[in-house]
């Protein structure tokens, strides 16, 4: 039996397709011309059709590219799509017909299984779906936030018996990282911040007259709360994920693997610069942060409110008081050792692909701010207590 083929598309291209039933239960694919995707090629629809139709028949599938021209990788796609169709019907198929680099590129697509996490689901969980399974992650990703917890306190404890094994150089390359130059964000951020609490507390004064507490406002909210707490999520954003992928990068080049093979600790080599360099900047970024917030307080209160300087500077200093710059040191420190824990822990954990990098920067941003807040509730609730 025999029956030739030929697709309207490959008619305009100058490119044949014939198929012919041979031996009663084989089937000869004819391939002719030239096959590159700047022309129109055949589908292979018309090849399954034919498996189809005589599935009773057919057992053996036999290639001719005697008269093939130049190809492409449109011509690889056919022929996969043929292959997956007689390999879902239990059908032979004989390779010999076509040309060598053709089989081996085949034997290399087929070689190599289909990555799971490369096909996304085309429907989406529901929202009780998505809770659960986050509630689910966070309960099982605790254990592994305890252990590298303590992987990281006696890392510390080796740093004060001086056996701690990083190059001082690297801690202080992190230190210019995450301290000057973050100066221009936090600037811009804690300057608007500074002002928008001035409005929102001159409002309210305003209607009692004693517009004149702008400045205790400002001072104190800025100083002890609010310049802490900003640069903290300034630097889970800049910062956090900045470490999460790095240290997810080198987990997936498979650096992290050679330093434990060379017996050095990768917290110790990697974790703890990073985690020494915040914890000293982000309390001088937050005292920074407090100092700009005032400044735009002073401004608002003197060309807006008809404050005068001398009335507006005596009133801080009358608000302010130690106390209230070592609570704000003391946060800048907890949350600045919140955020390099939360991006080292997402970094050291990372899987080996470039789609796990970008959810380790993802995930420390969100890990890194929530820490923020619960400490953040926390140390206000202890220190109200204390009446500090």
């Amino acid at each position: 039996m025999t029956n030739a083929f030929e697709s309207p598309a490959a008619g305009k291209a100058g490119q044949m397709l014939d198929m012919r039933y041979v031996g009663g239960d084989g089937l000869l694919v004819v391939l002719s011309g030239r096959w590159c995707l700047d022309r129109a090629l055949p589908s292979r629809d018309a090849v399954e059709q034919a498996l189809s139709e005589g599935v009773e028949d057919v057992r053996r599938l036999k290639f001719d590219a005697a008269s093939l021209g130049a190809w492409d990788s449109g011509l690889l796609t056919f022929l996969a799509g043929v292959l997956k169709a007689c390999a879902a019907r239990g059908i032979e198929v004989d390779q010999d017909g076509l040309p060598e680099g053709i089989r081996r590129l085949l034997a290399m697509a087929f070689a190599v299984p289909e990555q799971k996490v490369a096909r996304r689901s085309g429907r989406d969980a529901n929202l009780l779906a998505r809770v659960g399974t986050a509630t689910m992650k966070m309960f099982h990703g605790a254990p592994a936030m305890l252990r590298f917890l303590g992987e990281i306190t006696l890392s510390f404890l080796r740093l004060l018996g001086g056996r701690a094994r990083f190059r001082v150089s690297d801690m202080w390359l992190e230190v210019e990282q995450v301290g000057p130059r973050a100066l221009p964000i936090v600037s811009v951020i804690s300057f608007l911040v500074g002002l928008i609490l001035a409005y929102l507390g001159a409002d309210q004064l305003r209607l009692v007259g004693a517009q004149i507490f702008i400045a205790d406002l400002v001072a104190i909210g800025m100083v002890r709360e609010i310049g802490a707490l900003m640069t903290g999520i300034i630097i889970a954003g800049r910062t956090g994920a900045a470490f999460a992928a790095q240290l997810g990068t080198m987990q997936v080049n498979e650096e992290i693997d050679a330093f434990k093979t060379l017996g050095i600790s990768p917290i110790d080599f990697l974790v703890l610069p990073r985690m020494l360099a915040l914890m000293l900047m982000v309390p001088l970024l937050t005292l920074y942060s407090g100092f700009v917030g005032m400044l735009a307080g002073l401004l608002v209160s003197v060309f807006i409110f008809d404050i005068s300087l001398f009335e507006y500077y005596n009133e801080t200093l009358r608000a302010l008081e130690l106390k209230h710059f070592w609570v704000g040191l003391s946060k800048g420190t907890v949350y600045g050792a919140m955020v390099a824990f939360a991006g080292c822990l997402r970094g050291m954990k990372c899987g080996r692909s470039a789609e796990a990098v970008g959810k380790a920067a993802t995930s420390a941003v969100v890990t890194g701010i929530l820490l923020i807040t619960i400490a953040a509730s926390v140390m206000t609730i202890v220190y109200y207590q204390l009446e500090i």
